[in-house]
């Protein structure tokens, strides 16, 4: 197996390839990303396939650090924005519709939505966290025209390729949805980046490796990898309380992160490598909170093992 040049994201003192490093190659500087909540609803809550949601989902789908639903899409991307240059003085935006499913609703409420924020003065881009059971033939007809004319991604949860996991957190889709979603976008030629989650009720180390390598298999562009928090009053609390549910710890972690980047295609965006919650809604675990922690660990065990992301990938030949 031919070794991937370890320094390749070297620009962005990293040894995966970032989401920041993608987009300042992609773009020529600076691009972050305005949270926002569209007002959408979710099918796994409202009947349409299940009620309740997926287990670990808070109040807020997801969105927690999402703008206010309750005001209007500008007021949302004006707030968020102003938030976001205290970080960074310079930049362009990408709009981000986070919260709930936000292919989850008749086109022509989409367009408006997404139409709204396209407009609006420096956004280079469009993100839009869906499921992949919300993909109808005429909202991925629109999602490829806008495709030819901004840069946009499409973020599907997966969370996991196990089945008994899939039920234990109602997630309401198996894996062959999931696969189905894919290609339909990428058919359309579409970026794809899929979600999934470490440290979900009953997995252990090889269940989560096992996702890791099926996601590196798809004709996906993109990944995020979260750790599971639990938040004060989601439907897995129950689940925590009659002991389904046991914290990874900080180490384990931080080498289960390092194992997986080292399956990942060297190609494949890393869009995320952890997950946090409000600190007022954490239950735990509480070491995720500090998040700058867990991303210079995982550097440092990279940099620990001289290895990086793509090091383990094999590349399967297509036989013409």
């Amino acid at each position: 197996m031919k070794e991937t040049n370890p320094f390749l994201f070297a620009s962005d003192h990293k040894r995966y390839h970032t989401w920041n490093y993608h987009l300042r190659n992609t773009f020529g500087h600076k691009v972050f990303k305005v949270a926002l909540d569209g007002g959408f609803d979710c099918p796994n809550r409202d009947g349409t396939v299940a009620h309740g949601g997926c287990t670990f989902c808070s109040a807020a789908g997801s969105g927690d650090f999402a703008g206010n639903r309750a005001e209007d899409l500008i007021t949302q991307f004006n707030d968020i924005k102003s938030k976001m240059h205290n970080k960074w003085k310079n930049g362009k935006y990408m709009a981000y519709f986070q919260a709930f499913t936000n292919t989850h609703a008749p086109l022509a409420e989409l367009k408006e939505k997404y139409e709204t924020v396209l407009n609006l003065e420096g956004v280079v881009g469009l993100s839009i966290g869906t499921r992949p059971d919300c993909l109808p033939d005429d909202v991925v007809d629109y999602l490829a025209e806008l495709n030819e004319r901004t840069y946009l991604w499409v973020e599907l949860g997966l969370q996991t390729v196990h089945e008994r996991t899939a039920l234990l957190i109602n997630r309401a889709h198996d894996y062959e949805c999931y696969v189905e979603g894919v290609n339909k976008l990428r058919a359309r030629g579409i970026r794809v980046c899929s979600h999934i989650i470490n440290g979900l009720p009953l997995e252990d180390y090889d269940m989560m490796m096992k996702t890791a390598h099926e996601v590196a298999k798809l004709d996906v562009q993109g990944i995020k990898i979260h750790l599971l928090h639990l938040l004060k009053k989601t439907p897995m609390v129950k689940q925590y309380e009659k002991g389904q549910l046991e914290f990874l710890a900080f180490d384990d972690y931080i080498n289960l992160v390092c194992d997986q980047l080292e399956v990942l295609p060297p190609e494949m965006v890393v869009h995320r490598l952890t997950g946090d919650g409000p600190i007022n809604l954490m239950i735990g675990p509480m070491w995720s909170v500090d998040k700058w922690s867990v991303l210079n660990a995982i550097d440092d065990e990279l940099k620990k093992r001289n290895s990086y992301q793509g090091r383990l990938f094999e590349r399967k030949e297509v036989k013409v």
